[in-house]
């Protein structure tokens, strides 16, 4: 049995000889056929040079060098097509999700050989009140809006088997959110809460998982145009139904003062609303473009590998 594990590299030098040297250490305890995939995602300090440095002294370690950044999930995604194990551990390389759960997934996983996945979870949010709230925003809105069931509070640590991942690769849209294909991909999927620490500081500022927030919503849910189109009823019924108001308004009053006023603030209301909803349909034009140009995932400048 081989096992891959795949990891991103972005600002991520200060972590890497503790993350390699832990990980092997509980790779070995499983299997001592193994590889370890990482993946340079554009990062500007010299997180390449410690892992060719790990080559040296081992050649299960390859490396993937992306020819910039192209994001955490893109560079995720690139990993997955290049491992070759009959498992695949994903994990990220910042050791706030430590390298040793790969033995209680593994444990898992054994435990139930039906199972094709078996990833972790966060029980409570870690980082500031700040990120804390709009991860739970994210999740819940998420939740609310997808057409599967989408786990609270996923961690990227996660154990795969081969038929797994190579159904996954089936899907080859470019703009998505990968938490959601591995929702999406099916098969039986465990999830365990095990523990994650935070180191204070994240490559995601608020633009970055307001975009994502875009693109987990409008990649992998139809509701929003649903809830459009409800909207666009209720607001027409009762407008024809105050229209038939005013009518009858006039007609016993003789009065159009205090009705001209309501039509502009009605105007107002009726134009943001028409607004809103072509941004909706804007944004599903963007992705649909952007899927029909079929550009590539990530871009790989070299490759490392024995």
């Amino acid at each position: 049995m081989k096992l891959s594990v795949v990891a991103t590299l972005y600002y991520s030098e200060q972590f890497i000889e503790e993350f390699y040297n832990r990980l092997v250490r509980t790779v070995k305890e499983i299997t001592p056929d193994y590889e370890i995939i990482f993946v340079n995602d554009g990062s500007p300090d010299s997180s390449q040079e410690k892992v060719l440095n790990l080559r040296k002294t081992d050649p299960n370690v390859s490396l993937i060098e992306l020819s910039r950044n192209f994001g955490h999930q893109r560079a995720i995604i690139t990993g997955l097509n290049h491992a070759e194990g009959d498992y695949i551990f994903l994990i990220d390389t910042d050791l706030e999700e430590a390298p040793e759960l790969l033995m209680p997934l593994w444990q898992e996983l054994r435990q139930n050989p039906d199972a094709d996945v078996a990833y972790g979870m966060q029980k409570n949010r870690k980082g500031g009140w700040f990120e804390r709230i709009t991860g739970e925003i994210h999740y819940k809105l998420f939740s609310f809006l997808a057409d599967y069931d989408y786990p609270p509070n996923p961690l990227t640590a996660r154990l795969m088997s081969k038929r797994y991942l190579e159904a996954l690769k089936n899907f080859t849209e470019t703009e998505t959110d990968l938490w959601g294909l591995f929702s999406l991909n099916g098969f039986k999927q465990i999830g365990i809460f095990l523990p994650k620490k935070s180191k204070g500081t994240t490559t995601y500022n608020i633009t970055r998982k307001f975009q994502v927030a875009i693109d987990s919503i409008t990649t992998l849910s139809s509701k929003p145009l649903y809830f459009i189109f409800i909207a666009g009823i209720l607001i027409s019924t009762f407008a024809f139904l105050y229209f038939l108001y005013l009518i009858f308004r006039y007609l016993i009053t003789n009065s159009v003062t205090d009705t001209l006023e309501f039509l502009l603030i009605t105007i107002w209301l009726v134009g943001g609303i028409i607004l809103t909803a072509l941004g909706v349909i804007s944004i599903y034009l963007i992705k649909i473009s952007l899927e029909i140009r079929n550009r590539p995932v990530s871009i790989i400048k070299q490759i490392y590998k024995n």
